[in-house]
């Protein structure tokens, strides 16, 4: 191993050990909440209203400290940071699961899975829901909640209104196989990058294109460098907040009781502003004059359907086929 690869895994190590020391009595128990986006995004502006709601409600006892922007650890870094104890708690994309050998979570990637947000919450609000989080305690993480953010947009220099469109084109994910296996039916070549890096990356010409939630685009100012956006809603873009499994089960009973009430609490604002956040940033992208938005018509929209149906026979062994079985029951029930 490197040797800075070894130091700061021995750096780690070492928060690890402090995190695991009960807090004293004179000084409140720190959270470090750490994530890659910007704090006006549904995820930042949540995790401000929890840092809010835990202080207030603990009387002080608790402490949370918010990390945007990916200012502590970037999207490859932060799983690793929080099962070593150098941060309590996180809220990754569900995609970043699948390394850690919980594959199911890729089935939020599948495009088209989910015809509405009625729909993908009887999943993340029910039993399937229920059983992803347990999956992670292993792993030693304990799964708090689903946040929202929405569905995705594509954006290029180039209108993207049909597969042939994509040919060719160097198009950003995050990554997952699904979101790879995505791009590739549609004819382009995905490039794997950290959500810090996708901006640059665009500004700079190292990729031509990329996939978010209208939110995420505008905050980052990828408008201002793509031309184009199409509103496809071909995927679904959410997060779940999790904790450090030995921390958080060290804490006293009470103030565990009174983080798992303030958390309910912040996912239940975080849904009424994420559908308004994402409102909001297209209809600042509009004004801004720099990019021209696109709308499929529902005769496009099939099109893509049905160039991006293989994806589910490809992937459906590695996510499991009971799993994505279970949620397509859900969803069209």
């Amino acid at each position: 191993m490197p040797l800075s690869a070894l130091a700061a895994r021995v750096l780690l190590s070492v928060c690890a050990a402090l995190a695991a020391v009960p807090a004293s009595a004179q000084g409140p128990i720190v959270i470090k909440f750490s994530h890659v986006t910007a704090p006006d995004t549904p995820k930042g502006m949540a995790a401000e209203r929890f840092k809010e709601l835990a202080e207030r409600m603990t009387n002080g006892q608790v402490r949370v400290e918010v990390y945007p922007n990916s200012q502590l650890y970037k999207d490859r870094e932060e799983l690793e940071a929080l099962q070593l104890g150098a941060v309590q708690m996180l809220a990754p994309s569900l995609a970043k699961f699948s390394p850690l050998g919980v594959k199911e979570f890729e089935a939020f990637d599948l495009p088209y899975i989910f015809p509405d947000k009625a729909a993908l919450y009887k999943v993340t609000e029910g039993r399937i829901g229920a059983d992803l989080l347990r999956k992670l305690e292993p792993k030693g993480i304990t799964g708090l909640a689903f946040w929202d953010n929405g569905f995705k947009i594509m954006s290029a220099n180039k209108p993207l209104l049909a597969p042939r469109d994509f040919q060719g084109l160097r198009m950003r994910i995050q990554a997952s196989k699904v979101l790879d296996a995505q791009m590739r039916a549609l004819g382009a070549r995905p490039q794997v990058l950290a959500f810090s890096e996708a901006a640059p990356a665009l500004r700079d010409g190292v990729v031509e294109g990329t996939e978010n939630t209208p939110s995420n685009m505008y905050t980052q100012r990828m408008h201002e460098t793509q031309s184009h956006l199409t509103v496809s809603n071909h995927g679904y873009l959410g997060y779940a907040v999790i904790v450090n499994r030995k921390f958080w089960n060290g804490l006293p009973g009470g103030i565990r009781s009174t983080l798992t009430r303030a958390m309910r609490e912040a996912t239940a604002y975080e849904k009424t502003i994420a559908q308004r956040a994402n409102d909001d940033a297209m209809e600042q992208i509009q004004q801004a004059g720099t990019t021209r938005i696109h709308t499929l018509s529902p005769a496009q929209q099939a099109e893509w359907r049905r160039a991006m149906l293989p994806v589910y026979g490809q992937m459906e062994n590695r996510i499991g086929k009971e799993s994505v079985r279970a949620i397509l029951r859900e969803v069209t029930r």
